[in-house]
């Protein structure tokens, strides 16, 4: 177990690294001065040249990516002379330093992503920190959704194989795959929120947390998780009705099956004690890369909602070009893919016994 866990570390912080490496030269040869993007329509060559040695934007590029290797790492190496990028300024970093041999002092720190260039200088963590958890609340809410719907839709749809239900159901479940979520969105919001708001009491858009009439405090307003957690959970939702019902019918043909049918097991029981668990790996797999794809595919639903969370939050940036915030946030998306990926590895040997982590 011990040897698994670190040789995925090590895989996870390979791929870690060339999603740094393909973001930052991504960014870094678009088009566009990232000192101007800052000052906007103020800035004089004085400001120019101040915002360009404080962020490091006037050295060669192979030494500003060696600074966006050192702001993101764990252990970073900083220079003691002020006039440096590098200088361990405070605030800047959340740091504990270890030792300073010569001119240079590391550090243990948390990863530095920078600040927005858009949000009078707020640190790109900040940011992803206020809006990340809504949509992981969102994200999470339109899975359970998907897993409980489509488990149920699936298990009946294999136990009326080839009749109306069955076909009712993949209908359905082709309907789900076949609309863009955009689509979607605007759809339910118009019909639920709009058309019929008298009667579902549902507004077109809305975030978790709401400001009170006065001003004075934020509440949370569940009712506007409905619309988005549906809308996001609809195509989830029709891949885990095939997939279950595919590995059900599959897990239904074996001898164990059948021998616990000759005992005279109700369908219930067979499917609960015996067929269940076993025809839940591929749902499993799904669930686990619609959940991580979830927080970057949350990006259209968010902005149409206004529900404010980080798919949002992306969209502005774009729209801005504050680049610290859209690669932070891809960061972090990948990072969710990576640990997402070990943890359901983990789930597999849990679930099925002959898998065996080496």
């Amino acid at each position: 177990m011990i040897k698994y866990l670190l040789y995925k570390t090590g895989y996870a912080l390979l791929t870690l690294f060339g999603v740094v490496t393909v973001i930052f030269f991504l960014f870094t040869v678009l088009p566009g001065d990232p000192a101007r993007m800052m000052l906007d329509q103020n800035e004089n060559s004085e400001q120019l040249a101040i915002i360009k040695k404080k962020y490091g934007f006037d050295q060669p590029v192979s030494t500003q990516y060696l600074y966006y290797l050192n702001d993101l790492s764990i252990l970073s190496f900083h220079s003691t002379n002020p006039k440096d990028y590098t200088y361990l300024t405070e605030g800047k970093y959340n740091a504990a330093k270890l030792f300073t041999i010569g001119n240079t002092t590391t550090v243990l720190k948390t990863p530095y992503l920078r600040e927005s260039f858009q949000k009078n200088g707020k640190k790109v963590t900040q940011v992803i920190g206020d809006t990340l958890p809504n949509t992981v609340v969102l994200a999470t809410s339109a899975i359970i959704i998907a897993i409980i719907i489509g488990i149920i839709l699936g298990i009946l749809s294999a136990l009326y194989k080839d009749t109306w239900i069955d076909r009712l159901i993949a209908l359905v479940s082709t309907l789900g795959m076949s609309v863009p979520s955009f689509f979607a969105a605007i759809l339910f919001a118009w019909v639920f929120g709009f058309l019929l708001h008298k009667y579902t009491h549902l507004d077109m858009t809305g975030s978790l947390y709401e400001i009170d009439d006065f001003g004075e405090g934020k509440y949370i307003k569940w009712k506007n998780l409905i619309l988005p957690a549906i809308v996001l959970g609809i195509r989830p939702l029709a891949v885990v009705i095939q997939l279950m019902r595919n590995s059900l019918l599959e897990v239904f043909s074996q001898d164990y099956i059948r021998t616990a049918r000759a005992k005279g097991l109700s369908e219930i029981r067979i499917i609960r004690k015996h067929a269940l668990k076993n025809a839940l790996n591929p749902v499993v797999t799904a669930i686990s890369g619609w959940f991580a794809s979830m927080l970057a595919g949350a990006v259209f639903v968010e902005y149409i909602f206004g529900w404010n969370g980080l798919g949002k939050e992306v969209v502005e940036a774009l729209n801005t070009l504050d680049l610290p915030v859209i690669m932070g946030s891809v960061l972090v998306i990948a990072a969710t893919f990576v640990v997402i990926n070990i943890l359901v590895d983990i789930i597999y040997a849990y679930l099925d016994p002959r898998i065996r982590l080496s």
